[in-house]
């Protein structure tokens, strides 16, 4: 089985869909379709030896297929239409429409017969010029047999020469065509608004190579080079800064509204825009692998994934339009023939029907929706992964919040060193983080941090058989004999607290502080108490998830009392401590029962199981992380949990123009078939209710991008990081949350370690 990739740009909508897969779905060599009409793609799964045939296939449509070729750093969008006056499509439909209209005003203000040659000229020349896409279309959709509007109209522009309206078919054609192209710009702004973010790449820059500084393209660059930016550049690829400083504007790939200042060892991405500053920066992925390319391919595919809605439409348009037009044979049959009614009056009558039979605005009000969410979302560094979740977010009744490194800062301190049995504090600091030295979680940093600061002078001690235990702690052999630093439950576990300790550690957690137990096997020789800070907007995020009606949760590896400090300071409603990776889950399901769709947000590697768990899951500050971009249902680019609401609120929003879009389809369409059966519509009143609908729910699912401009030109983005370049500095780092074993689950490297021995 094989898998090939179509970029089809002649497929605007879902009449160029159907036609395709009438004409593919038969062959016994294609298994699977997949299309993405904002992507103007088409995925097919067959056993072809020469996916060639595809295009060769698709060719005998009249459309044009190109196989995309994976692995290119600058992603195959749709191209850009060209300029109005470069089309040949404005230029015929301009033609028609002064033919249409000089016929029509000959007849209404000359007097002239419908029947008259100069009439039918102009008509004539009208109908050919306007609908020639229109009759190739109809002409190929009769070969797939595919019920489709361009079928339709033709039908309907032929029967109305048959009865003798030449100028009513000549009007219809000519609107016909304004319509298609109006469509046609109006869904390209949808997809450049993805496309908007892969400009802001360059295509070339400033590499150090062979002693010397070149210009190379962009797609050239190889991991390890040092890259130059000067100011006002935009960067090509994601790296690390080496040298220099500069501020940076990265709206496009965090969604942070203010540039960020970067110093050497600060991470930078690709699609940012540089300040006034100049730095060098060593690239750490290929341009094609860049944080903007991975988005920008995130969203695409998104918008490939059809939501619940998109689905309920589809079905809904299957079963539509053959009833229509199965009325509309009724209409031109039954009344002449049961009633004597005028033949003529009711054929016209049932041609108004097919078109209003055409199910476009309908099948399309959804998808520009849903779209046009996800690239708002993506502007603001919300990076949803499919249409289903950009749906889900509405019906959300419960956030989850991991706490370390989510509702905290993930970057602790040490505030207390307790020592027993008469072991000296710095001996106790040097070995707590000797054996801390070897994770990665936040709080054993802290730890070793300290000791450093502190430059505590002793001896080297001899590590061996590091173990880690998750959930509980660490385990080593320190110079012959058995260590462990872990939490609260490890030292119950192993028997070795008393009332002095009890007392300590009481007193630690009281205040809302992580307590880290060094033990033997027989003693608890000292607590290291350390504290974490809750995020700056932590607390005005929780209440905007109040306001919106939201419960929330703590799910937390941490002893209870430290728990119940963080929580109140940000007024969460429940609190669940002491958890193990597994209790994760089952709290995660138990938030579902009690309260309904429930949202987790957590770092997306650790967290994985409980993420995917909940309704949707939430990975904080996903920005250059692989992982978290992969596990996540919704990646929150920047580490702020204020996108916690924005996203629900995009959501409710999305949901509420989704709906709108449906009933101004079906409602235009409901009103004209009225009309229609009571003779007081007209062909080209048929084909404002089918076309506008259409302009109308595109306009308005549009709607959504409002607000989420692409980033300020270069030169405001220069004045604005002149201002905030004196700022102090600040470090975001990728906001992994790894819960740590003292008060969670161990680190990914720990859980390695630990599944070895």
């Amino acid at each position: 089985m094989s898998t090939t990739q179509l970029r089809i740009e002649q497929m605007d909508c879902p009449t160029e869909e159907r036609m395709i897969r009438n004409l593919l779905a038969g062959r016994g060599d294609v298994q699977n379709l997949e299309f993405n009409l904002m992507g103007r793609t088409l995925t097919v799964e067959h056993t072809l030896a020469d996916p060639s045939e595809l295009v060769r296939a698709i060719a005998s449509l009249g459309m044009e297929a190109v196989i995309h070729q994976p692995g290119s750093a600058r992603l195959q969008l749709p191209v850009v239409s060209p300029p109005w006056w470069q089309s040949r499509g404005v230029m015929m439909t301009a033609v028609s429409g002064v033919c249409a209209l000089v016929a029509e005003s000959l007849v209404l203000f000359a007097g002239m017969e419908e029947s008259g040659t100069l009439i039918r000229l102009l008509a004539a020349a009208a109908i050919v010029t306007g609908g020639w896409q229109t009759g190739r279309k109809a002409w190929h959709s009769l070969r797939t047999f595919t019920l489709n509007i361009n079928f339709l109209m033709a039908v309907a522009a032929i029967g109305a020469v048959v009865i003798g309206e030449w100028t009513e078919a000549a009007m219809v054609i000519f609107l016909f065509a304004v319509a298609e192209l109006i469509e046609a710009r109006s869904l390209d702004r949808a997809r450049n608004a993805i496309r908007s973010l892969m400009e802001l790449t360059p295509d070339r820059i400033t590499v150090q190579r062979d002693g010397a500084w070149q210009m190379i393209p962009a797609d050239e660059v190889r991991v390890g080079e040092v890259v130059r930016v000067k100011p006002g550049e935009s960067l090509a690829v994601d790296g690390r800064v080496v040298g220099g400083a500069s501020a940076v504007n990265q709206a496009p790939v965090t969604g942070e509204s203010i540039p960020v200042e970067k110093l050497p060892g600060d991470e930078v991405f690709a699609g940012s825009i540089n300040g006034s500053g100049a730095f060098e920066y060593r690239a750490q992925r290929v341009a094609a692998e860049s944080t903007i390319n991975r988005i920008v391919q995130l969203v695409e595919q998104a918008a490939g994934n059809r939501s619940n809605s998109e689905r309920f439409v589809d079905r809904f348009a299957g079963i539509y339009t053959p009833v229509v037009v199965g009325i509309a044979v009724l209409v031109a049959l039954l009344p002449p023939l049961l009633f004597a009614a005028d033949w003529m009056e009711w054929f016209h009558r049932a041609l108004v029907l097919l078109v209003i039979g055409c199910p476009c605005a309908l099948v399309i009000s959804t998808p520009v929706t849903i779209v046009s969410g996800l690239a708002a979302a993506a502007r603001r560094g919300i990076l949803i992964k499919g249409g289903i979740y950009l749906e889900l977010g509405r019906t959300l009744r419960c956030v989850a919040f991991d706490k370390t490194g989510t509702l905290t800062a993930g970057k602790p301190r040490v505030t207390d060193v307790i020592p027993f049995n008469s072991i000296p504090p710095d001996t106790l600091l040097h070995l707590a983080a000797a054996v801390e030295a070897k994770s990665e979680h936040p709080i054993a940093a802290a730890i070793v941090a300290e000791h450093d600061r502190l430059h505590v002078d002793e001896a080297e001690i001899e590590i061996s058989e590091f173990t880690a235990l998750p959930g509980r702690g660490i385990q080593a052999i320190v110079e012959g004999r058995k260590i462990w630093v872990g939490n609260h439950r490890l030292a119950h576990d192993l028997r070795v607290c008393n009332a002095t300790v009890e007392s300590a550690l009481s007193t630690i957690e009281s205040n809302g502080k992580t307590a880290v137990v060094v033990m033997d096997q027989s003693h608890v020789l000292g607590v290291v108490g350390v504290m974490d800070t809750v995020r700056e907007n932590a607390a005005t995020a929780v209440a905007e998830l109040h306001q919106l009606g939201l419960q929330t949760a703590m799910l937390t590896g941490d002893n209870a009392l430290t728990a119940k400090t963080v929580a109140g300071q940000l007024a969460i409603d429940d609190i669940r401590a002491e958890l193990l990776p597994h209790h994760k889950i089952e709290a995660v399901a138990a938030l579902q029962r009690q309260h309904g769709a429930t949202g987790m947000v957590g770092d997306g590697i650790n967290d994985a199981p409980a993420l995917a768990g909940a309704t949707i899951g939430f990975a904080m500050g996903a920005a250059g992380t692989n992982v978290a971009l992969q596990t996540a249902d919704v990646a929150l680019m920047e580490d702020n949990l204020l996108k916690l609401p924005e996203f629900i609120r995009l959501s409710r929003r999305a949901f509420t123009i989704l709906w709108q879009n449906i009933a101004i389809a079906l409602g235009l369409k409901l009103i004209f078939f009225v009309l229609a059966l009571l003779g007081q519509a007209t062909l080209w009143m048929a084909v404002f209710a089918d076309m506008g609908a259409s302009l109308m729910v595109v306009a308005n699912g549009l709607r959504l991008l409002q607000g989420t401009a692409a980033p300020k030109p270069i030169a405001s983005t220069l004045a604005a990081s002149q201002i905030a370049a004196p700022a102090a500095h600040q470090h975001h780092c990728c906001g992994h949350d790894h819960n740590h074993p003292h008060g969670a689950e161990a680190t990914q490297a720990e859980a390695t370690q630990a599944e070895h021995h």
